[in-house]
């Protein structure tokens, strides 16, 4: 398979790496065509036989994080447009999805972006390790600790640890608080 054929047969999952970086599909857009650039640019120091999707992925990331260090800005994710969604769900799955996007947004950033190369990108520990510079120990961490956090706001399972347990009593607040005010159910 040739260099460009790769690229083209990658860069769906570029563009869900994208999108779960930047929250912002417009920005998840331009960081891909951005890293397919860079890739086209620096294709003669990929060696054929070697990972290409950890090659890849690993300029798609750090090129994100050039970018960032430039802007400094963030985007919230209420700024998708709802059409990304595979298939219209049932108010209480929205109100579940829309709780798991707002907890997936408090997660530290190496776990969320671990957890998304993992989870959707159906990526191997050894190539998430290798796309983001880090021991095939530390993705495997950063995965098991990132669903066990979102395991616990989701399910409202509370830590032994007080911060901990305080922290997460007050996510679960806000997804709350945040889910009453977009369905115009107020507290009483």
């Amino acid at each position: 398979m040739t260099f460009h054929d790769q690229l083209i047969q990658i860069t769906p999952k570029l563009r869900v790496q994208a999108f779960a970086l930047t929250r912002n599909r417009a920005a998840a857009e331009d960081l891909v065509q951005d890293a397919i650039c860079n890739a086209l640019a620096a294709q003669h120091s990929f060696i054929p036989g070697t990972n290409f999707s950890a090659w890849i992925h690993r300029i798609l990331r750090n090129r994100f994080i050039s970018d960032l260090r430039k802007r400094r800005d963030t985007t919230d994710i209420e700024d998708v447009p709802a059409s990304t969604f595979a298939s219209a769900a049932s108010h209480e799955d929205t109100l579940a999805l829309k709780d798991l996007s707002l907890a997936l947004t408090h997660l530290p950033h190496d776990q969320r972006e671990a957890l998304v190369m993992v989870v959707i990108h159906g990526m191997s520990y050894e190539d998430l390790a290798e796309a983001t510079n880090c021991a095939v120990g530390t993705a495997k961490s950063r995965v098991f600790r990132a669903r066990r956090q979102l395991e616990a706001w989701m399910t409202g399972d509370l830590p032994a640890n007080d911060k901990l347990r305080m922290k997460v009593q007050e996510l679960r607040e806000k997804l709350k608080s945040e889910s009453r005010q977009k369905t115009g159910i107020r507290a009483l």
